[in-house]
């Protein structure tokens, strides 16, 4: 069986119909989940071994989209070894494309899909809506496209772009790709001073904002961050000479901007209102063709601690992947409303609200607001409200939901929904249960797939949904995984260590923007020949990868290496705890010893007995040696405006170390002078 089962898989490979795009997408997806489903013919046919065949593969994929120009050389060429020289990923060279015709012109012309919906927008408050066809958005690219030009961006030049979850982010993003500038997109949570900075490492010639928002009932005064960054662009010697301005707070275009009165401040000589520029510009124009190469976008992404990296990603690559991660992973299908809901500010934003869903004539839902306002029942009514089948979220939201139990969710009918979807962490059993059985009322599979910023898309995902939940992934097409161990050494088996890739696939980065031999350093220079991804794994015997946490969030006791993923979902599996978070504080004897923060649900006081039992659920569920030191009581964490737990900062807190560094992108920074009050061993 297992014989006949790889001779027709290899047969079907053999016999592509080169002309037939659709075909050999369906014999490749066939094969795919044969690899994926079924255990015995997994190990028989694993994907490694068709590796030969992923170019023609990838190939065909490619004859669904529109090149100007055909590659020249070999779908994909690379150097993952430092010691053999620069490291290099290159991918159809000598093609030559426009993402924003892939996106826009073939779906709108070629596949006829002009009328239909591309965005359902949603307003922060209930009632504040708008729907934009891909014809319609089609035109206003274009008309943006061509304001961009009129104040002389061309290509290569780079355009950041600081705006709110509006149809004008989509637009702006898209006009640049349009003309081949390069996009720089800064998460509009952020400070006036990590704008600025991104602003000067990228070089940017124009700024793209708004005058402000409302995330719940929060104002954000965005044009007086803008204005601060801009200043201090120019003090440090680097002034951006024009900054154009979305009137999104009064929704009247039709005044001009420099006649708006306070608190919107307004410079003459560099501002420029989006409307009146707009009302100007023509709705036709000729994309710039761009070399399968050339940059795309940068999007910065920082680490625990150093300067943020200019994450560089190029054209073809990108597209390709994104395109066909998405139409696989999350089976898209024509009637489907899917619905992600990060923020475009970040990698899961570019991918799979932008790029990926209108690659494949999708129609989206694109939300402003917050999953807790103006109630915490929002984010179910707007599944309802527009009948969302598919639904893409990060555990985070996931467990900050929880706590307010099933009543909310229970709402709202939710019939429409038929596939969920986690991003952006390890999700723990508890809110995976929860998620599987409140939300999707146990119809719905749960794709926990694992990306980073500079992999561009789901190159990690569950491939057997129910068996196995919480995090265990297997690779997608070409993406071929290894664990090493601290040496380099190859580990086989069952195993755990440094997670490492031994090849690159199409959407992978191509370097940090303006400094590539930091690139090399940060992902190649430690294990050469491997792609490093800086996160520990763990490999089952079955075969499946779990990802346990960034490496430097692993922690090395008496000699054991524990992950604080692990630590911190056990505790949130106690029916008291609504979140954990775990550190490290150096011990005397076992070298580091566990410091864990966790927050209580609703009505739950803290207690000795209480900690007495979170101790005691830890080490049953891990071992002795995972038994936590400290457990301090947190009715916070120090989170960023997007929701992510700064580790770093609780790390300071845990020594008693003051000094905490920048701490600008803290959505509230009094939580941290409450847990430092509140230290457990404040005398340390």
């Amino acid at each position: 069986r297992r014989s006949h089962v790889r001779s027709k898989a290899i047969e079907g490979l053999s016999h592509l119909e080169k002309s037939n795009a659709q075909r050999a997408l369906v014999v490749f997806g066939c094969i795919w989940c044969l690899c994926l489903f079924s255990k015995t013919c997994r190990k028989v046919l694993f994907l490694p071994k068709l590796c030969p065949r992923l170019a023609e593969f990838w190939g065909v994929v490619a004859k669904d989209f529109f090149w100007k120009s055909k590659p020249t050389g070999p779908f994909l060429s690379y150097n993952f070894d430092v010691t053999k020289g620069e490291i290099f990923i290159k991918c159809m060279e000598g093609a030559s494309t426009n993402i924003c015709y892939n996106l826009l012109d073939r779906n709108v012309h070629e596949r006829k899909l002009g009328d239909r919906i591309a965005f359902f927008w949603e307003g922060n408050e209930p009632g504040d809506e708008s729907v934009v066809t891909y014809r319609e958005l089609l035109q206003r690219v274009c008309r943006f496209a061509n304001v961009l030009r009129s104040q002389g961006v061309k290509k290569g030049d780079r355009v950041s772009i600081y705006m709110p979850m509006v149809i004008e982010l989509v637009v702006a993003m898209l006009a640049c790709v349009r003309i081949g500038a390069v996009h720089s997109i800064v998460f509009a949570g952020f400070s006036a001073e990590s704008l600025c900075e991104r602003i000067m490492d990228s070089q940017c010639l124009l700024l793209i904002t708004a005058d402000g928002f409302y995330r719940g009932d929060k104002l954000i005064n965005l044009k007086h961050l803008a204005d601060e960054a801009l200043q201090k662009c120019r003090d440090k010697g680097f002034p951006v000479k024009r900054c154009i301005v979305l009137k999104h707070l009064s929704k009247e275009p039709e005044e001009s901007m420099d006649s708006h009165s306070p608190p919107v401040p307004w410079n003459p000589e560099v501002d420029l209102c989006w409307h009146a520029l707009i009302s100007e510009a023509s709705d036709e124009c000729e994309p710039e063709w761009c070399n399968s190469e050339d940059p795309l976008f940068i999007l910065y992404t920082s680490g625990s601690t150093g300067k943020p990296k200019g994450v560089v990603h190029t054209v073809s690559g990108y597209m390709l992947y994104t395109a066909t991660t998405f139409k696989l992973v999350f089976d898209h299908q024509p009637d489907d409303v899917y619905w992600c809901t990060a923020d475009i500010g970040w990698i899961t934003g570019h991918s799979y609200i932008t790029y990926g869903p209108l690659a494949n004539g999708a129609t989206s839902v694109l939300f402003e607001g917050l999953p807790t306002y103006p109630d915490v029942s929002r984010m179910w009514e707007i599944v309802d409200k527009y009948h969302v089948t598919k639904f893409y979220t990060a555990p985070t939201a996931i467990r900050l939901l929880m706590k307010f139990g099933s009543e909310p969710v229970q709402k709202f009918k939710r019939k429409s929904l038929k596939v969920l979807g986690t991003v952006g962490e390890p999700i723990n059993p508890e809110a995976w249960h929860w998620y599987y059985n409140v939300v999707g009322e146990k119809r719905c599979p749960i794709v926990d797939t694992f990306w980073q910023t500079e992999t561009v898309s789901s190159f990690l995902l569950p491939p057997e949904l129910f068996q196995k939940p919480h995090s265990a992934t297997f690779p997608f097409f070409g993406v071929v995984p290894a664990i090493l161990n601290e040496s380099g050494e190859e580990l086989e088996g069952p195993s755990e260590g440094y997670l490492v890739f031994k090849q690159p696939w199409p959407g992978v980065m191509r370097t940090v923007y303006g400094n590539h031999q930091r690139f090399e350093s940060i992902y190649f220079k430690k294990f050469p020949g491997y792609y490093v991804t800086g996160d520990g794994c763990r490999r089952d015997k079955d075969g499946y990868y779990w990802i346990t946490g960034r490496i430097d969030d692993m922690l090395n006791v008496s000699g054991h290496l524990l992950s604080t993923a692990e630590v911190e979902s056990a505790l949130v599996e106690h029916r008291a705890v609504a979140e954990a978070a775990v550190v490290g504080r150096p011990h005397p004897i076992k070298g580091e010893s566990l410091y864990c923060f966790v927050t209580l649900k609703d009505g739950v006081a803290y207690s000795q007995m209480l900690e007495a039992e979170l101790k005691k659920q830890v080490r049953e569920k891990i071992g002795a040696i995972a038994t936590p030191d400290y457990i301090q009581n947190a009715p916070g964490l120090p989170k960023t405006r997007s929701g992510k737990i700064m580790r770093r900062v609780l790390r300071k807190i845990a020594c008693n170390e003051k000094d905490l560094g920048d701490i600008s992108t803290l959505a509230d920074s009094s939580v941290v002078e409450e847990l430092f009050q509140n230290r457990c061993c404040p005398s340390v």
